[in-house]
């Protein structure tokens, strides 16, 4: 009899066990990792970075948009492309433009350095020495729940890239990694 409840009791609890619906994993930093490092592979193999007048191109960064449910810290993934960028030789970044001002709001703020007589005014950056960005890199991460409502809860990420030529407003390059958590 002992037995028997003890039957029932563990039944029970895997019945119940198994009608409740498993919490999906949120992002990692690995997951950044891992989808920067193939979304930025994926734009170095296209050859889309190779300048045809030989160079580096330059490249501002624009919006990464967070499209899901959870925070994400969009900065992360965005450092991570921008470093390989970087790294690869084939662009540089600026960050004397942006969408809400400059990163580094140094690059302006040096230039009123020319009317302070501590420094030599030669040394100084002046009007027009600027580079304008060539190409913009933006993007957004999507959160989709294909089989919502079931009791297998799979939650799938997209990270999504694209790099537009500024002077066109073309589309050069456009990537895509999954997740699938």
């Amino acid at each position: 009899m002992k037995n028997l409840a003890t039957l029932v009791s563990l039944s029970a609890l895997f019945l119940l066990a198994s009608c409740t619906t498993p919490r999906p994993v949120e992002l990692t930093a690995e997951d950044f990792a891992w989808a920067a490092e193939q979304t930025i592979s994926q734009m170095f193999q296209t050859g889309c970075l190779d300048k045809p007048t030989g160079g580096r191109y330059v490249v501002v960064i624009s919006r990464i948009t967070n499209d899901t449910n959870q925070y994400i810290d969009t900065d992360l993934l965005t450092k991570k492309v921008r470093i390989a960028m970087l790294n690869s030789g084939k662009a540089v970044i600026t960050t004397a433009v942006g969408l809400t001002g400059p990163e580094d709001k140094m690059s302006g703020a040096v230039r009123g350095l020319s009317e302070d007589a501590n420094f030599n005014a030669a040394t100084v950056a002046g009007q027009g020495e600027m580079i304008a960005p060539e190409l913009s890199l933006s993007g957004k991460i999507i959160e989709r729940r294909p089989n919502a409502g079931t009791d297998y809860a799979t939650v799938e990420y997209y990270f999504q890239l694209t790099l537009t030529d500024v002077h066109t407003g073309l589309a050069i390059w456009e990537g895509e990694q999954q997740i699938t958590k």
